[in-house]
């Protein structure tokens, strides 16, 4: 994936800054679930849109009554399926997230909005608090992050470099004693590791993780206005 703008901004954290169509979804009519709103992520149900050079761009915390069947299409696509492992039935993605939404906050599983359209899933998680820990040299706040993109006529060109950044930099605006972000693609997946050095990750080890060799990519909040 080519380079991205490296002049993206951030909006306000304020969920009235976000698109009528992300603050509708964000709302539905319901407060968001409570590991969203808790300490671990530091209120990451609030931290509002990012600018990016396709339109703003929103975490939306998952509520699986009106998410699970999207996430369960994108999860069966091959293109996905063949590095997540969780193609199947509606039950195998709701019991991926209900491990999450069960749990103290530490990951949260996430819809990404671009411009009102959700497009793209997201795990932002302590990276620091994950199994993850026993494989790198972990510092305290780490932050992780996984993501699918949804629709595959969004692949290829560039959106998911612009969407790492943006995350990367939701992430380090609104969490001030992270130091970094982590991010640990199969090596396999070369476009994804192409696509987290495009963002502004370097790539910083190879490690073996239980059921794949991965590309170890950090984003350093010291060099993130450098690269």
């Amino acid at each position: 994936m080519p380079p991205t703008d490296p002049g993206l901004s951030l909006s306000s954290a304020d969920p009235r800054q976000l698109p009528p169509e992300c603050r509708a979804l964000s709302e539905d009519g319901r407060r968001p679930p409570a590991p969203a709103s808790g300490p671990l992520l530091d209120n990451l149900a609030g931290w509002g849109a990012a600018d990016t050079p396709a339109g703003p761009f929103a975490l939306v915390p998952v509520r699986p009554d009106r998410d699970l069947d999207r996430i369960t299409g994108w999860m069966n696509d091959p293109a996905v399926a063949a590095f997540w492992e969780l193609a199947g039935p509606p039950e195998t993605t709701a019991a991926h997230l209900r491990g999450q939404l069960d749990g103290d906050g530490r990951s949260v599983p996430c819809l990404g909005v671009l411009a009102g359209v959700p497009m793209s899933y997201w795990e932002i998680y302590r990276a620091d608090l994950d199994p993850l820990a026993r494989h790198y040299a972990a510092r305290p706040q780490d932050t992780g992050l996984h993501l699918l993109i949804g629709g595959a006529g969004d692949r290829g060109r560039g959106l998911g470099s612009a969407l790492l950044r943006a995350t990367a930099d939701l992430v380090l605006d609104h969490r001030p004693r992270c130091t970094r972000v982590i991010a640990e693609p199969d090596l396999r997946n070369t476009a994804s590791v192409a696509a987290f050095l495009s963002a502004g990750f370097r790539y910083a080890d190879e490690i073996e993780l239980p059921g794949k060799r991965a590309a170890l990519m950090v984003r350093d909040r010291a060099r993130r206005h450098l690269l």
